[in-house]
């Protein structure tokens, strides 16, 4: 029977199973078991926008100490914040690219894919010249032994980046959200796997990590971000975050900085003299799926 004193009973048990586990916690830490104390804090670790500095000091201490263990070697796992007045944009010259698919794998190398299986990030679309633009019939595994092929363009498609991102609105638990800079994050150590923003997203730019990527120890990039391309885990999504390891620092992402022809185009909407700037205002731009109204950061434009 659910009578007073039961429900009293009940509420003491949970307060001290609660005070036990916290018990626990500080016993393994000053008796030096660092990984069942690391368990522990991750049990009860809180949303990255919720850490206090020193809450986020300890988190990313603690992840360094984990990528040390798996890897064998020093891992660099920062919190680097977005910068005021800027907010990132991207254009993409559709008449340049010539779909050599070397940003796929610059992207692939920058920020830690699962090599395998493998994810791309950034998906090259080929499609006939005499169609134009034609999603219903590209082909994103196109094998050609060279490339530009004469009757093709090509089309590559990421995150879009949004404005108004859907993937955000569905998230149930608040693991993504839109950054003061636009870029829109994921915190992985928050995402319960729900796949809801994979299904919201309609430029297919978010991936399911189904099995545990498999990333080797020589192939990794040490030099990591907690929202970016630090490695994730199984059951988590992961997407394109414009490389904000090295956009939050001046530098270009990779896919921009690999492009043999200049197709790539990135930089600060708010700055007027910027050359991104100079291309919206110059240039006739094309936005994908403009009519679902997510006001995507990214623009494709025909220079040629």
């Amino acid at each position: 029977m659910n009578t007073p004193e039961n429900k009293q009973s009940e509420k003491v048990n949970r307060r001290d199973a609660i005070k036990t586990l916290f018990t626990l916690a500080a016993a393994y830490t000053a008796t030096g078991c660092k990984r069942d104390a690391d368990a522990l804090r991750s049990f009860f670790q809180t949303n990255f926008r919720e850490m206090s500095p020193e809450q986020l000091a300890s988190t990313v201490e603690r992840w360094e100490r984990r990528y040390e263990k798996r890897f064998d070697r020093e891992v660099k796992v920062s919190t680097t914040p977005p910068q005021e007045d800027v907010l990132f944009g991207y254009a993409l010259d559709v008449s340049r690219c010539i779909g050599c698919r070397r940003c796929v794998y610059a992207c692939v190398e920058e920020n830690n894919q699962s090599r395998d299986p493998q994810i791309h990030w950034i998906q090259v679309l080929e499609m006939d010249k005499a169609k134009g633009i034609d999603l219903m019939h590209a082909d994103a595994y196109y094998d050609a032994e060279e490339v530009p092929q004469e009757d093709k363009f090509y089309f590559p498609v990421q995150c879009q980046q949004c404005e108004n991102p859907p993937c955000v609105k569905s998230c149930p638990v608040g693991a993504t959200w839109k950054e003061p800079d636009g870029i829109v994050v994921i915190d992985y150590d928050w995402c319960v796997g729900c796949r809801c923003c994979v299904t919201a997203c309609p430029y297919g730019a978010r991936h399911f990590n189904w099995t545990k990527p498999s990333l080797p120890v020589n192939q990794l990039n040490p030099d990591t971000e907690y929202l970016g391309n630090r490695p994730r885990p199984q059951g988590v999504v992961e997407k394109c975050t414009f490389c904000l390891q090295r956009a939050r620092k001046g530098r270009y992402p990779a896919c921009v900085e690999v492009c043999p022809v200049g197709a790539r185009k990135f930089g600060n909407l708010l700055d007027p003299k910027g050359e991104i700037r100079y291309i919206l205002e110059n240039h006739r731009i094309y936005i994908l799926k403009e009519e679902l109204n997510t006001q995507p950061k990214f623009f494709y434009y025909f220079s040629i």
